[in-house]
């Protein structure tokens, strides 16, 4: 067999035996690094990431995050177990830490490990703010999005691997690598970028929900969010995140189905604001 061919070969299994159904989502998904792989290494990057930044303790606004994170969970975990998917979370890890900078971000890394930054804390405005975000980097976890980016980065390497064995002529080469570097991203690596941020909004903001928060909420804190942007962003189909405008609206028409799933678990009504 070839080498073009071993390759082939090779992506077309990768692809048959590494697919999973989310149970977020009801999606296959893309699962090349295992959790029990990537968990491990996840965790031992965000503790060396917390030994290099100033974790705040001991503040009204850490507590805050630590609470509405682990309310978040719980939600999470109330719906997998209604929905028949006991222990789906046994490897995840939960941790909410606040970070002192002024840079206007959260994140969350596989297994659990969540960061908020104090810049985020204005826009957010409100506990019910705090879980809207919240919601949304829990949601990644749960949709194992970060698995999903390093298996498709895998797939897009083994792809430029594949055309440079098999063109054999050096400037069809080079126009193929430039070619296929621009058509992945912009074609494939940024759309599925964005469709993870859409799906942690769809996720998120019926995990708020059901912890209790009003999910009316989401959508005025991304108007929060557009606002400080000042209007400041890449076209939609360059940028890894849907429009300020495009979340606004689905987060709006998001919001009534969110309310009609908390009911089943019994939250017919939402905690207060809670500003800070």
């Amino acid at each position: 067999m070839s080498i073009k061919n071993k390759v082939v070969v090779i992506g077309v299994l990768a692809l048959f035996l590494s697919c999973a159904t989310n149970p977020f989502t009801g999606k296959k998904t893309l699962a090349l690094v295992p959790n029990s792989e990537l968990f491990p290494t996840a965790f031992a990057q965000y503790d060396q990431f917390l030994t290099e930044n100033n974790v705040v303790t001991g503040t009204a606004d850490a507590e805050m995050i630590k609470r509405v994170g682990q309310r978040i969970a719980v939600a999470a975990e109330r719906w997998l177990d209604a929905n028949g998917h006991q222990g789906y979370l046994k490897d995840y890890k939960w941790e909410y830490n606040l970070v002192n900078d002024k840079t206007v971000n959260a994140w969350c890394m596989p297994g659990g490990k969540i960061v908020f930054y104090t810049g985020i804390l204005p826009i957010a405005q409100n506990e019910t703010g705090i879980a809207a975000i919240m919601g949304h980097e829990v949601a990644h976890a749960l949709a194992n999005h970060g698995q999903q980016r390093m298996s498709a980065g895998m797939l897009q390497q083994l792809g430029a691997v594949a055309g440079n064995v098999a063109i054999k002529d050096q400037q069809t080469r080079d126009i193929f690598n430039q070619a296929y570097g621009v058509g992945s991203q912009v074609g494939v690596m940024l759309p599925f970028s964005r469709s993870h941020e859409t799906q942690s909004d769809e996720i998120g903001i019926v995990l708020m929900a059901i912890a209790g928060y009003n999910p009316d909420e989401a959508s005025e804190l991304w108007k929060r969010m557009k606002a400080n942007s000042g209007g400041q962003a890449p076209p939609e189909f360059l940028s890894t995140h849907p429009s300020n405008d495009s979340r606004i609206n689905n987060l709006q028409q998001l919001a009534a189905k969110a309310k009609v799933e908390a009911k089943k678990y019994g939250v017919t009504t939402f905690r207060p604001l809670g500003n800070f």
